[in-house]
């Protein structure tokens, strides 16, 4: 493990992005996220992919100031013109973040991939980490899930441009001001739902947090079609694995094969998942409306006995 005086968060709580100490009152946040097209648009998978890299700042508590591409290409197969609408795409999101484009690394490779290296600014005293939830904290979440399904189904030619349209949406919705009602409610805790997907990742937040985690999952907002695409089987490689890894640890009762899945499918710049006192929670929701976060569902609390339950 790596260490430093001036390391706040390194890799010890597997947090969305490091952080170092520059002063009593700022302090670094890095990150990096990349990955293959998950989208037919191009300039759309640059947009999802910019607003994924920046989550891992603002999940910190932090705010982007520079980012660079990060790019690998098949130039024999695919034109450099669509990597080019790639990364207008990504630049588009930079701009309405404010953040500055400073340049990037592009390689030659078989398979397309594409994403950024990020950094930010946080003050120490402001930051979010996973660990610091406590027993009867609730758990909110603010992005619906099903992104990952959605995905297998656009790759399949099964979505439906309603379906699309609305997975787009969510992937390219800033959690920025999502970040600042959460901090405004006291958060405790948090982190964005990645690729671990929602169970992967509250189990990320009660391990780090030395408590354990009870969810309704009723109360999960889902993307339209997600269901329907679990239920038929349209599952990446990816949640099928983050279910098996899930299944060994977490009770999940006689919730249906299908819940599961969506429990535990990848997300792509999925929502913010927030440990917020009781006392807070119908003010951060309130807030979170009057932001436009595509939802602000309270889908659980934390809980003194240890492990993951899903009801």
């Amino acid at each position: 493990m790596i260490t430093h005086p001036d390391l706040l968060v390194g890799v010890e709580h597997s947090d969305d992005a490091a952080i170092y100490r520059l002063s009593e009152n700022e302090a670094l946040v890095q990150t990096v996220d990349f990955f293959t097209p998950i989208v037919d648009d191009p300039f759309d998978w640059g947009r999802i992919a910019a607003t994924n890299a920046l989550a891992d700042v603002y999940a910190m508590g932090g705010r982007p100031i520079t980012a660079m591409h990060v790019a690998g290409w098949p130039r024999d197969e695919l034109p450099l013109e669509l990597l080019s609408e790639v990364q207008r795409g990504g630049a588009s999101v930079l701009l309405e973040a404010g953040c500055v484009l400073v340049g990037g690394h592009s390689i030659d490779n078989p398979e397309p991939l594409y994403g950024m290296a990020v950094t930010g600014l946080v003050d120490p005293s402001r930051m979010i980490t996973n660990a610091g939830a406590r027993p009867g904290d609730a758990i909110v979440l603010t992005k619906p899930i099903g992104t990952g399904l959605v995905a297998t189904a656009i790759k399949g030619q099964l979505a439906t441009e309603e379906q699309v349209a609305a997975a787009i949406a969510v992937m390219t919705e800033l959690i920025r001001d999502a970040v600042d009602a959460g901090i405004a409610a006291g958060a405790r805790a948090g982190t964005d739902v990645t690729g671990f997907g929602l169970v992967g990742h509250l189990a990320e937040v009660a391990s780090a947090s030395g408590v354990g985690a009870r969810i309704d999952h009723r109360q999960v907002p889902e993307l339209p079609g997600a269901r329907q695409f679990a239920e038929e089987g349209v599952v990446a490689g990816g949640s099928r694995r983050n279910l098996q890894a899930a299944e060994a640890t977490v009770d999940f009762g006689d919730v249906e094969q299908a819940d599961r899945i969506l429990l535990c499918d990848a997300q792509t710049s999925g929502g913010l998942l927030l440990a917020i006192p009781q006392d807070q929670v119908a003010d951060l929701v309130s807030a979170l409306g009057e932001a436009g976060a595509s939802a602000a569902a309270v889908i659980g609390e934390f809980t003194e006995e240890p492990g993951i339950s899903v009801r």
